[in-house]
């Protein structure tokens, strides 16, 4: 949602695109330091307080980012809404999903993550919804105000941190109709064991790539549709297709991670990101801008599902919360690197596509590690 505000945040605070990049950069670095940190306080707490405190905390942040002035303070306001939004809040509501389900767990993820992907696109139009009707700055009380009724209740009298805290175990009376069956449970690692294998750097390699390129896609998008001839109101609402590509991508790769092993998944994954980043240089009103969108949103929703159901896969859940933010803090510094990369690219060859084409590099290079690697894993 960051991107709507970008051109105001430059006009009114007299900043270059670049210093708005910096400032986005150091406030997600900074954000994200903390969030292993996090992760181990959401495993010793649980979901249920932790989803009610990070709430309010992000509601106050969005009321801090309607008053920033300048450049100290706009890096300050990114750190807390990137801390407590991207980071803190997705990583718990993950985690809760992933102590609730374990023999769908691939598809009830998928199904949370197609929500998930829905939100993320329809804020951006929101949001411009909000800005054009009043301020940028009155926008972001009133994303305070939407988030402090709908998380602080849901996280307070909507969430259960375990199931066994009101009886109950995970997959409910599935797990019971399923109790004769043989069924091995996967062997919880600690942080520092699932660091100590290929395929936890594997999903941390996917998730930093996407971090970094669908971020500064999305954090750039008026401005680079706008080089594809696009006015500012339809590159916003370019948000939309992203949307019904990232929805359907979530909610399919989330069932497909229960059934098809990830040295295939992944390789998608990043050949739609690889895809969408090698349309930017030849984009143009219509069909290509359609597609492009489309694709970049089945990138980013396929790969939340795929990362949110194989980390509790092979790694267990007893740990999921310290594991997973080590994963979450790599694609929140991706997001940190991606704008600004593409910031100081645009400014040296004088636009984004070249930039954007040659970065494709690296999510094909996941992909080939992926399929090299994974393949010699028995427990993929």
């Amino acid at each position: 949602g960051v991107s709507v505000f970008i051109d105001h945040l430059i006009e009114d605070l007299t900043l270059t695109r670049s210093e708005v990049s910096i400032a986005y950069l150091i406030g997600t670095m900074l954000g994200a330091l903390t969030l292993p940190s996090v992760g181990r306080w959401i495993d010793r707490v649980g979901v249920r307080p932790a989803i009610t405190i990070i709430g309010v905390a992000f509601s106050v942040a969005l009321v801090a980012m309607g008053g920033v002035a300048n450049f100290i303070t706009l890096a300050l306001g990114f750190t807390f809404i990137r801390l407590l939004g991207q980071g803190a809040l997705s990583l718990a509501s993950t985690v809760a999903v992933t102590h609730w389900f374990e023999r769908r767990r691939g598809m009830a993820l998928g199904i949370y993550m197609t929500a998930v992907t829905i939100l993320i696109g329809l804020v951006p139009v929101l949001l411009n919804v909000a800005i054009n009707a009043t301020t940028w700055r009155t926008a972001w009380l009133i994303a305070a105000a939407v988030i402090f009724v709908t998380v602080v209740p849901i996280g307070r009298f909507g969430i259960i941190s375990y199931p066994s805290d009101i009886g109950e175990v995970p997959d409910g009376h599935v797990a019971v109709a399923a109790a004769t069956e043989v069924h091995v449970p996967v062997p919880s690692y600690t942080r520092g064991e699932a660091m100590r294998t290929v395929r936890f750097w594997i999903v941390l390699s996917m998730v930093a790539v996407m971090g970094a390129w669908a971020t500064a896609l999305n954090f750039h998008q008026i401005s680079l549709l706008g080089e594809a001839g696009l006015s500012a109101s339809a590159a916003a609402l370019m948000f939309l297709p992203q949307v019904v590509g990232g929805a359907t991508a979530a909610l399919v790769f989330g069932a497909l991670t229960d059934r098809i092993k990830a040295r295939w998944l992944i390789p998608i994954a990043m050949g739609f990101l690889a895809t969408a980043q090698l349309l930017v240089p030849i984009l143009s009103p219509g069909i290509l801008v359609f597609l492009y969108s489309t694709t970049l949103g089945m990138s980013g929703g396929s790969t939340r599902s795929i990362s949110a159901a194989l980390l509790p896969k092979w790694f267990g859940t007893a740990h999921i919360g310290s594991i997973s933010a080590v994963v979450t803090f790599a694609g929140v510094v991706g997001s940190a690197v991606g704008p600004v990369t593409f910031s100081i690219g645009r400014d040296i060859l004088g636009g984004y596509g070249s930039t954007v084409a040659w970065l494709s590099i690296l999510p094909i290079g996941v992909a080939v590690a992926a399929l090299s690697l994974l393949g010699r894993d028995r427990t993929d």
